[in-house]
């Protein structure tokens, strides 16, 4: 099986000094590519150069809603020329989005519009963390007409929300979530959702699986996720494998033949 972890901040701290070893563990587990979410731009050059440094690695750049007090309408005006220069390995516009729980939402809304527009007008996907915030993103989704590829990252939400995003056209995140036993509803959801609409991810160091200390997820966990959501979803764990890599392909705009040959 190949496996590609869809969001993983891999240029977080706590991976330094061991990138390699945490690489090798999660490749010999089936992991063959994954993709770094840019999170404010004082990263941004951290990201890309991670990305640079190992084979099969790529990223996004974008103004996570956690810190977007942080920045200026220059630093939007960089993204966007960033974006437009279309650097190799950068996949996506991301993460950006609303959170509910974790600053001003009344902030934020600008900050996911303009991104929004950015992804539109360099004909990008979007990787947007949302937090509580599944019907908001929904509405200005709808309301701006986006029409690109689209990834609600971390999902945990009831099928009815997320049933209207995919009714947009976005994909949903399944990371470590599902994995615990009090995540009902998610776990319910996600059994429930059409499976041509799921992408496999980590979010790690974040978003630890069940029996993971917190902080301490890894790429390396990929594959237990995957077998949590094939029990939950009655299905074989190859075949789900090879649709969520179909999956993970349309999303990023890879060929069949995927990343890895880029």
């Amino acid at each position: 099986m190949r496996l590609i972890d869809a969001h993983c901040h891999f240029d977080f701290p706590e991976f330094d000094g061991r990138r390699k070893a945490v690489l090798e563990d999660a490749r010999s587990n089936g992991l063959s590519n994954l993709v770094i979410p840019g999170v404010r731009r004082p990263d941004w050059s951290r990201v890309s150069r991670i990305a640079s440094e190992y084979d099969g690695l790529y990223y996004c750049l974008g103004i996570h809603p956690w810190y977007v007090a942080e920045h200026t309408a220059d630093d939007l005006c960089a993204l966007q020329g960033l974006l437009e220069d279309r650097p190799g390995h950068c996949v996506a516009l991301g993460e950006c989005g609303l959170d509910r729980l974790h600053g001003d939402m009344r902030d934020q809304y600008a900050w996911f519009e303009g991104q929004i527009d950015i992804a539109a007008l360099v004909h990008l996907p979007l990787v947007i963390h949302s937090v509580k915030t599944h019907d908001e993103v929904y509405e200005v989704l709808r309301r701006k007409r986006f029409s690109g590829r689209v990834l609600v990252h971390g999902f945990s939400g009831s099928y009815e929300q997320a049933t209207k995003l995919i009714d947009l056209g976005c994909f949903i995140g399944v990371g470590g979530v599902i994995t615990h036993q009090r995540a009902r509803k998610t776990r319910d959801t996600i059994a429930r959702l059409p499976v041509d609409a799921l992408i496999l991810e980590t979010d790690a160091p974040d978003m630890a699986p069940a029996g993971v200390e917190a902080g301490h997820n890894s790429p390396a966990y990929l594959p237990s996720i995957l077998s949590t959501l094939a029990r939950l979803r009655n299905s074989g764990l190859e075949d789900l494998a090879q649709s969520l890599l179909c999956n993970v392909q349309r999303l990023y705009g890879w060929n069949e033949v995927g990343a890895s040959e880029r």
